[in-house]
């Protein structure tokens, strides 16, 4: 993959992330959505790649762009997998939360798993405690392992986390322990590369997310020489087994038996993110931990990229003045 692509694909994110903020705190989190899909699509497809989506907006009868197995770039240069989220984090948007991104991941064709959108549980960490982690040893076992990794007492060590209902339990059990815990309401994408970020306290991410934020997390986190494992679950296994959960849990179990995807086994980072010849940007939404948020005045906006070329392993944060109304008349309905 080109190395001046990655400033290409910087320019995706600062569209979606455009289009999205153009609905913030509007409350309609699909509006949002789609206005950064739109403008994600037309970007990818004025790049020079022949791209495919492999962590998209869904299955292609779900979702009308960005679907899983799009083609998307004009078809000529280098074979690319894509892994997007338009907008980590469309509540926060909808509500002008923080911690909202539009992200994405390119690697070389073939690099990332191939999953289904259903739930994940993952456990991650940075450089220091890289070989450390095992899914499928007690959570408190893999804590007290990477606190000796870090060489720090378990009351020192940092845990990010969903603040959800499911995670209730963990969450207690992770302040028993004495670690300090800090959740957020949506998104763990942000989360994931605190881990990995030198200027950051978060030790460790765990919980149960989406999937493809955890395909887009492992690529950054295969770059950036963490560590991370996972495992596909059901939707019934957890978010209760009513009839609906049922249902839709058996769909997903069958896309994965489609897919040659075990759901319940433990996934290694070298399974989910082959190889670190890899670009992940993400551009901020509303500020957070990561990154600063889009502002605006009239029609000149400001946005902070981050952008991770992990061959060489190259952070940059990219600071940038967008005048609007000379941007492609084609991205003007979604970002006037």
């Amino acid at each position: 993959m080109k190395r001046e692509l990655a400033i290409e694909f910087s320019r995706v994110t600062e569209a979606a992330a455009l289009a999205g903020y153009h609905w913030l705190g509007r409350g309609d989190k699909n509006a949002a959505d789609g206005a950064a899909v739109h403008a994600m699509r037309h970007v990818l497809n004025s790049i020079e790649i022949d791209g495919q989506i492999v962590i998209g907006e869904g299955e292609i009868d779900e979702a009308p762009m960005l679907y899983i197995g799009e083609k998307v770039g004009t078809g000529r240069g280098d074979a690319v997998d894509i892994a997007v989220d338009p907008i980590e984090g469309t509540r926060m948007t909808a509500l002008g939360q923080a911690n909202a991104l539009a992200v994405m991941a390119v690697g070389d064709k073939g690099s990332f798993l191939h999953a289904p959108d259903m739930y994940m549980e993952k456990l991650i960490v940075g450089p220091a405690a890289r070989g450390e982690i095992d899914l499928d040893l007690p959570l408190e076992t893999n804590l007290r392992n990477i606190a000796i990794a870090m060489n720090k007492p378990l009351s020192q060590l940092t845990v990010s986390i969903l603040a959800k209902p499911r995670h209730d339990a963990v969450i207690g059990q992770l302040q028993q322990l004495g670690v300090r815990v800090f959740t957020f309401p949506d998104g763990d994408v942000a989360a994931s590369i605190l881990t990995c970020m030198p200027d950051s306290e978060v030790d460790v991410m765990y919980g149960i997310g989406g999937a493809p934020e955890g395909v887009v997390s492992a690529a950054v986190i295969r770059a950036l020489d963490g560590d991370m494992q996972g495992r596909l679950l059901a939707r019934h296994h957890v978010k209760g087994d009513s009839a609906e959960n049922r249902l839709l849990g058996e769909q997903e179990l069958q896309r994965c038996a489609e897919m040659g995807i075990e759901a319940g086994k433990k996934l290694t980072l070298n399974e989910m993110a082959r190889n670190d010849n890899v670009v992940f940007a993400a551009t901020g939404i509303t500020s957070g931990e990561l990154l600063k948020g889009i502002t605006r005045q009239g029609n000149i906006a400001t946005s902070e990229t981050l952008l991770i070329r992990g061959k060489s392993r190259t952070i940059r944060r990219i600071q940038s003045i967008h005048y609007l109304d000379r941007k492609d008349p084609a991205l003007h309905p979604f970002i006037l």
